[in-house]
């Protein structure tokens, strides 16, 4: 009777703890104006533009926001500037490669400071691994994470749920992933800026929870059929 007790008692607490998860965010906007850009400046040839095609998903939690996790990518084929040759040879092998390594994907592996602000923002030290062209370097960014609670019905009437906002700003080595290393810094900057300002909406959490509650409801059955059984064996005996 003891153990069908701790097995019940076990059951129901993982149900309140699926129940007690963070939010988790994917990049489906439906009005698909999540874009990143990007700068390249130079003396003789400034160069910017902006990339298309940002997927994954960002778990989050307003109460601790320092167990950020999720991963960001990009297609590389989305990536374009006002000028056709320059995107062509953008894409290219000796630049980004659009064909042999098609993402390029950023993996928060942690987040080492947090700071509330009034507006429902935080201001996040994020740390991540930034893969490139088969090249993977970590990278500290400062993030800004704002949530909206019901967001989503802001931006749509038929929209529901949350949204969350991250806007950073960062630079990152042309040379570190291999982006035409032999480009000498007059011609193309050594340096490329990067702009982000995404929106990420709530992903539903009403077919996990009730599947989780489905899941902790039908083991209470089987664990009270079972003690039911015991007792009965036992006042059989």
């Amino acid at each position: 009777m003891k153990t069908q007790l701790t097995t019940l008692c076990a059951v129901m607490s993982f149900a309140v703890v699926a129940l007690a998860e963070p939010e988790t965010f994917d990049f489906k906007d439906p009005k698909g104006v999540n874009t990143i850009s990007f700068f390249v400046d130079s003396i003789v040839e400034p160069i910017q533009g902006l990339a298309g095609g940002v997927t994954g998903k960002v778990s989050f939690d307003p109460e601790n926001p320092t167990a950020t996790t999720g991963k960001i990518s990009v297609e590389v084929s989305t990536m374009h500037t006002a000028n056709k040759g320059m995107t062509d040879a953008l894409q290219s092998p000796d630049w980004l490669d659009a064909k042999g390594h098609p993402t390029i994907d950023f993996t928060i592996k942690k987040v080492t400071d947090a700071k509330k602000k009034e507006d429902n923002s935080f201001e996040l030290t994020m740390v991540g691994d930034l893969s490139c062209k088969g090249v993977s370097k970590e990278q500290t960014v400062a993030v800004k994470a704002t949530i909206i609670p019901d967001g989503m019905s802001q931006r749509q009437k038929s929209g529901a749920g949350d949204l969350l906002i991250l806007r950073a700003d960062f630079v990152i080595k042309r040379a570190d992933y291999k982006i035409k290393p032999d480009m000498p810094g007059k011609m193309v900057g050594e340096e490329i800026q990067l702009r982000v300002a995404i929106v990420l909406r709530e992903i539903p959490m009403l077919v996990v929870r009730s599947y989780s509650a489905a899941t902790a409801l039908t083991s209470i059955k089987k664990s009270s059929r079972t003690s039911l059984s015991i007792m009965s064996s036992v006042l059989g005996g």
